[in-house]
């Protein structure tokens, strides 16, 4: 039953349609388009996403209350979707899919007539922060303010070209070249005067989630970019009252260490060191082989086991542990991506024990969903009246943002109590401690 005292939050009704804006359309946006629409047409099932098969208990357990997240609280229905992207190549969604072979078969070409006409916007792209790749559909500028407003213009008009309502920008772009915070990323005055002055400190994507928010669409950041992990861009999302969340999709190799390390701790084995190597072939792997680009992907990595583990409070557990992460460019691979863990853990005593772990999966079928439950998540936040870093989308990243003086979560498992148990905040329900009798 609900408690009567918890005070529900008023939340815009998802009417009309939602424009899902990808800056990027290549393995991971075209999988998750012509992904959302074979759900659509009965052609295929949405496994991996929370948003569409996810359910929530609400209550005791005894109470047997376990709808469907989906039903639960206010989401843009599939059908109401509208997609749009920018590309630094001219290639439609169509023609990306047919050349990733991310999906086989005859699926791509029995939804042909639906994402055909999902053609790429002209891109902002500056080859010094992504050197491994050589664009030929590109915006051009005097200024990065004129391209910040070249990307305003496309989201108008895509607005009104679409009849959409609403719109979230999810970032499904390369890895940027590794870029520390500096003096124009403080307050929003030092970032749109560097953006008049051609500031070489601001990255493509900075330049998109300033026209994202300025816009008014939420923006969620898929990559290791630093992006919206600035005080200005942070700042910026409050003053319009914008929902931010970032940042790197969590899938692959990152998502079973958050899976497994949690577990380890949970028993208080020991760890001497965890070595993770990839082998991928897709345009992410192509670019991740520059080390500018790579030093940013690593960063991500890194910062998981640590603040899983807490060697700070584990010293004896944990703080010698060696942590090492290689990523390797190997074309044959395509999409098919290989992680590989060998982890060195110690038990009872101290004796010494071995786990291997063998990921084969394909990097876009795993961000696909997440690429759709972040974005019916950012516009529902919006539409409850919620902006700034959202913490509680942290399931779905590798390095989650949070507001300034607190730590990440990176425990899966807490991740996801604390996004279920944000949604039964807003809904008026009690939330979940697992506490005897619940």
């Amino acid at each position: 039953m609900t408690n009567d005292t918890r005070k529900k939050t008023n939340v815009a009704p998802a009417t009309g349609k939602l424009g899902i804006l990808t800056p990027g359309l290549g393995a991971v946006s075209s999988t998750f388009m012509v992904g959302t629409k074979a759900v659509i047409r009965g052609l295929g099932d949405p496994i991996g996403s929370l948003t569409q098969m996810g359910r929530i208990r609400l209550g005791k357990r005894t109470d047997n209350r376990n709808p469907l997240i989906k039903e639960f609280v206010s989401l843009a229905k599939l059908e109401d979707i509208e997609f749009g992207a920018w590309d630094i190549f001219e290639d439609n969604c169509y023609q990306v899919a047919k050349k990733n072979h991310v999906i086989f078969g005859d699926l791509v070409d029995q939804l042909r007539e639906d994402v055909e006409g999902i053609k790429p916007m002209k891109a902002v792209f500056d080859p010094k922060y992504v050197s491994r790749l050589h664009g030929t559909w590109i915006k051009e500028g005097k200024t990065k303010m004129d391209l910040a407003k070249q990307l305003m213009d496309d989201i108008a008009n895509f607005k009104a070209t679409k009849k959409v309502d609403r719109c979230v920008m999810v970032w499904c772009g390369s890895t940027e070249a590794y870029l520390k915070p500096s003096e124009v990323h403080q307050t929003v005055e030092a970032f749109e005067k560097g953006l008049l002055n051609n500031d070489p400190n601001i990255a493509p994507s900075m330049i998109y989630a300033y026209a994202s928010i300025m816009s008014g669409v939420p923006y969620a950041n898929g990559a290791p970019n630093l992006t919206v992990d600035t005080p200005a861009i942070q700042q910026l999302a409050r003053e319009k009252k914008i929902p931010i969340s970032g940042r790197d999709f969590k899938t692959g190799q990152t998502f079973m260490k958050t899976v497994l390390a949690p577990g380890f701790k949970s028993r208080m084995l020991g760890i001497n060191g965890w070595f993770s190597t990839n082998i991928l072939g897709n345009r992410d792997g192509e670019v991740l082989d520059a080390p500018e680009n790579f030093k940013t992907k690593e960063e991500s990595k890194l910062s998981v086991l640590e603040h899983i583990l807490q060697p700070e409070l584990y010293p004896e557990l944990y703080s010698k542990m060696h942590h090492q992460v290689r990523i390797n460019y190997y074309p044959p691979r395509g999409d098919n991506k290989e992680g590989w863990d060998n982890i060195d853990i110690f038990g009872w005593l101290g004796y010494k024990m071995q786990i291997k772990v063998d990921f084969l999966c394909k990097d876009s079928i795993l961000a696909a969903p997440l690429v759709l439950d972040l974005a019916l998540f950012s516009d529902y936040a919006q539409r409850a009246g919620f902006s700034g870093i959202q913490e509680w989308l942290s399931f779905y990243y590798k390095a989650p943002m949070t507001p300034e003086g607190l730590y990440p979560e990176h425990d899966i498992f807490i991740q996801q109590l604390k996004l279920k148990n944000t949604l039964r905040s807003w809904m008026g329900e009690d939330p979940i401690t697992h506490a005897e009798g619940e």
